[in-house]
């Protein structure tokens, strides 16, 4: 992880490695040996998050998977060989909390995927905002095929991506795809060569610094808004936005950086 500043961290929670490396947050799933979820990692991912949107120094993540071969397995179904229906409503709340709060993150994420990316781990890469893949990974939402269906997020943010048609095939018909077919179908932004993912995941994470963190945040917001919300509306809600950034520092020095035509410093405030 190239150093953006002086300061560097890592720690361990549940399965999931956290690295902070100036205003990046290095997120590995770490469950050998295909980093699967479990009840414990996926509160842990919550509690990880809201950290990070505390952390104002803090402006974007990337999330990527331990080893060469997954990216994420998703759950695993040992969790409901027995069909109980407690377990099964459990983890269904725990996937759909996490997930959402990675979706709210206040800053940029970017999935890093380096190998299968399946079920819960495809979910958690379309929870992110931007998808990047190694040319070998492969993707699918595979829970028909066991008498289960994408719990968290999968339906939903398939569909927003690559349209109705795609996301029935890889859902109704449990079609996986490649990831230059997933560059196709605007499932993922680009697709790099084996090994190459973390380093370009990093590097756009990296060129989020180069925006006003206070800006970024107000712009996801609302692209994010137009999923659920009517156009006029948006427009609305952009325009005040727009506003309301003028009570931030960061919309003064960004101006008087321009004008003085040198990089600004951005205090995410």
């Amino acid at each position: 992880m190239s150093e953006t500043s002086s300061t560097t961290s890592a720690t361990t929670n549940s399965n999931i490695l956290v690295e902070k490396c100036g205003h990046v947050a290095l997120l590995t799933m770490n469950n050998p040996p295909a980093n699967t979820w479990t009840a414990a990692s996926l509160q842990a991912l919550i509690d990880i998050v809201n950290e990070l949107n505390a952390d104002r120094s803090i402006w974007s993540l990337v999330l990527t998977g331990a080893g060469q071969k997954f990216f994420s397995a998703g759950a695993d179904l040992k969790l409901f060989a027995d069909g109980d229906r407690q377990v099964a409503r459990e983890m269904a709340r725990l996937f759909g909390l996490a997930f959402e709060a990675l979706s709210q993150f206040r800053g940029v994420s970017i999935a890093a995927i380096n190998g299968y990316s399946m079920g819960g781990g495809l979910e958690v890469a379309l929870a992110c905002d931007l998808r990047l893949a190694e040319t070998q990974a492969v993707m699918a939402l595979p829970e028909a095929k066991v008498g289960l269906l994408p719990c968290a997020g999968g339906t939903q943010n398939l569909t927003w991506l690559v349209g109705e048609g795609w996301a029935k095939r890889m859902i109704l018909c449990g079609e996986q795809v490649t990831a230059d077919k997933a560059l196709t179908i605007g499932l993922v932004e680009e697709v790099v060569g084996t090994g190459e993912v973390l380093e370009k995941a990093l590097a756009l994470a990296e060129q989020v610094a180069q925006q006003s963190p206070s800006s970024v945040t107000a712009c996801k917001r609302l692209i994010q808004h137009a999923r659920s919300a009517p156009l006029q509306q948006g427009y609305i809600v952009e325009r005040e936005l727009f506003i309301d950034l003028f009570n931030t520092a960061d919309q003064t020095e960004g101006v008087q950086a321009f004008l003085e035509k040198r990089p600004p410093q951005w205090k995410n405030c």
